[in-house]
């Protein structure tokens, strides 16, 4: 960015008073009304109290990678005191955001293939609930399945998830090689960028932007592309397929949303962060009849679950009554309902700032995973080397007590709940999505005359620097109304699941030719996927219908939108669909802009080499016109028309 692009890049800024008049869930409003209140700061004060942002880690160029810095790269500074110029810099700190997304969804990852492992051995009272998937994933890594029981299966399939997770010896990446489109792993192999494992890109990552190592720009980004095919194809895919295998596939259901479906009568516990081993627990552990009978003795009327980023979502897809009620920005305003007896947090979108709020009411909360420590919280988990994933159901049991003990201490006057929600469709799949449209070919068919035009996985955190919410909202408006069906998983998917996005109802907010297809089949027109992993839901539904067509993945009108993403997750997520020749589509631009070179390769550079490119656009609606162009030229290609 020109100096001049940067300041009125950071002057355009919400402000907690614009969140206020423009949000577009009236809950949203009137908690941060209720917060500011009783004098309890959200993450909204918090980012008006940084401003104004530092310019250097806005545009990538503060390096702090040795202690004879930080260096801050500039027009008068052009080079750090070591000669690393902008380039490399900002080079250097986008690759180590990289790796940290792979880190970030790979170690939750590896605690779901731990339990699956020890649930295939006897070693962790867990049932393996989707033996369909096991077979299914057994045989495309080419294994005799008669006559194996599942268990047997499990444990052959997980070793190699976990050995493409944390391969240090070159070999052949399994999961990527049976699993990803030939052509696609030609052109990756052509390129020299096929992983050897998620851990070794990660390490090797950390060791090649160390002081002193890798001083070319171009080496820095080709291995920012290996991190992106682990993030992929082991730190997302093999960690969805573990989940499908443990936890058996989604199942579509209708579920209160929003925090008008809390239910005061009830003991409540809100399940907060990413991984699914202990809240499958929780919620088996709150059926137990001693438990349901001590909540009853205690004056409520049964024991609830509700959801926060993704833990909630991955627990109510299989097995249902959670009901999802905000992402991780929102978090703090469900806590001030002073309606939760305890709050459940896993790993990874779980801010420190939650303790301040659950101090101000009766709400415990209570951590499990060693990765996560928060002041103040009761820890009960899993120990670092999950030795104790056989007690899971001791644990599940101590913590679902903790909440029955704590709802009598709830007081009323403490309590504000406001009386907004809806209804949501979930638990859509790659196979009940098909199935709905009379199997693959009729979505396809839709596709080919245009009563589909596109269709677009519209994902991602949330990010105070647009609009909360509003944002993602306005880019559905936008598709939507341009006949674009819309897919969604993750935080991104609240506020369509808050405002009615996810009903059959909301046909009316497509146009004309989308509107009758969804009708037609009884669909919403934002089918909702899961959680942020299920990322690989959508993409191996856009390989699906890609196969039906008989076109090449990168040819159909297929898009992916993060608008207000946020952590270096959502960097790995956008290149993942960029490496399969999808582009991606934000609000929000990437720290590379202190490097015209790195911002080229973003923006440019990477089309002809993958067929994808990144883009970014601040209003909301001009970022879904370019959506749809980009649709359009894509149909075009394929020979469909526009």
């Amino acid at each position: 960015m020109t100096p001049e692009e940067l300041r009125a890049y950071r002057k355009s800024f919400p402000s907690k008073a614009d969140v206020l008049e423009h949000t577009p869930d009236p809950a949203v409003r009137r908690m941060i009304v209720r917060l500011n209140e009783i004098g309890v700061k959200t993450v909204f004060d918090r980012f008006d109290e940084q401003k104004s942002h530092c310019g250097f880690g806005l545009e990538g160029t503060c390096c702090t990678l040795c202690n004879i810095g930080p260096c801050n790269i500039s027009p008068r500074s052009p080079l750090g005191a070591c000669g690393a110029d902008g380039d490399i810099v900002v080079a250097r700190n986008i690759l180590r955001w990289m790796a940290a997304g792979v880190a970030a969804h790979g170690a939750r990852g590896r605690e779901v293939l731990l339990a699956l492992k020890a649930a295939a051995n006897g070693e962790a009272p867990i049932a393996i609930r989707g033996e369909a998937k096991v077979r299914a994933v057994a045989a495309s890594f080419g294994m005799d399945t008669e006559g194996r029981s599942v268990e047997e299966l499990a444990d052959a399939v997980v070793d190699i998830l976990l050995e493409d997770l944390s391969r240090a010896v070159p070999a052949a990446h399994r999961t990527l090689e049976a699993l990803a489109p030939p052509e696609r792993v030609a052109l990756w192999r052509s390129l020299d960028i096929l992983p050897i494992g998620a851990y070794h890109e990660v390490f090797e990552a950390l060791h090649r932007t160390g002081v002193g190592t890798d001083g070319d720009r171009d080496s820095l980004l080709r291995h920012l592309l290996r991190c992106g095919l682990a993030f992929a194809w082991s730190s997302s895919l093999g960690t969805a397929l573990a989940m499908d295998m443990l936890y058996g596939p989604p199942r579509r259901d209708r579920i209160g949303t929003n925090v008008g479906a809390i239910d005061t009568d009830y003991v409540n516990i809100a399940l907060h962060g990413h991984s699914p081993v202990m809240p499958t627990a929780l919620l088996g552990a709150a059926e137990e009849e001693e438990l349901v009978a001590l909540a009853k003795a205690n004056g409520a009327k049964g024991i609830r679950f509700y959801g926060i980023c993704c833990s909630g979502l991955s627990a109510l897809y299989r097995h249902g009554g959670v009901s999802p009620l905000a992402n991780a920005v929102g978090a703090e305003l469900v806590l001030g309902t002073g309606a939760l007896d305890l709050w459940v947090a896993d790993v990874q979108d779980v801010y420190p700032s939650i303790m301040d709020v659950a101090s101000c009411f009766h709400t415990k909360v209570v951590t499990t995973s060693e990765s996560c420590r928060l002041p103040g919280a009761i820890h009960i988990g899993f120990d670092h080397h999950h030795s104790n994933l056989g007690e899971i159901d001791v644990l599940a049991r101590r913590i679902v007590r903790l909440a029955v003990d704590n709802f009598p201490l709830r007081k009323a006057a403490n309590v504000c709940v406001p009386q907004f929600s809806a209804e949501a469709e979930i638990g859509f799949s790659v196979e009940n999505t098909t199935a709905a449209f009379g199997g693959g070919a009729g979505l396809v068919d839709a596709l080919r005359r245009g009563d589909i035009r596109g269709i677009v996985n519209m994902v991602g955190c949330n990010n105070p620097k647009v609009m909360y919410e509003k944002t993602t909202t306005d880019v559905a408006d936008a598709l939507l109304a341009e006949n674009v069906l819309i897919l969604t998983n993750g935080c991104a998917s609240f506020p369509l699941l808050k405002l009615g996005y996810c009903l059959p109802e909301a046909a009316d907010k497509a146009g004309e030719r989308l509107a009758r297809t969804l009708r037609e089949h009884a669909l919403p027109p934002v089918l909702h996927m899961g959680e942020c992993l299920d990322n690989a839901r959508a993409s191996a539904l856009f390989r699906a219908l890609a196969d039906l067509s008989g076109a090449p993945l990168p040819s159909m009108p297929f898009a992916y939108s993060s608008p207000e993403w946020s952590n270096e997750k959502g960097v790995g997520a956008a290149l993942g669909f960029r490496l399969l020749g999808i582009s991606s589509f934000h609000c929000i631009p990437p720290p590379i802009g202190g490097s015209a070179a790195v911002s080229r390769f973003f923006y440019e550079e990477s089309g002809p080499i993958l067929g994808a490119v990144m883009v970014v656009d601040q209003d909301p609606k001009a970022l879904a016109a370019k959506i749809v162009a980009d649709i359009d030229r894509r149909r075009a290609a394929v020979g469909w028309a526009v």
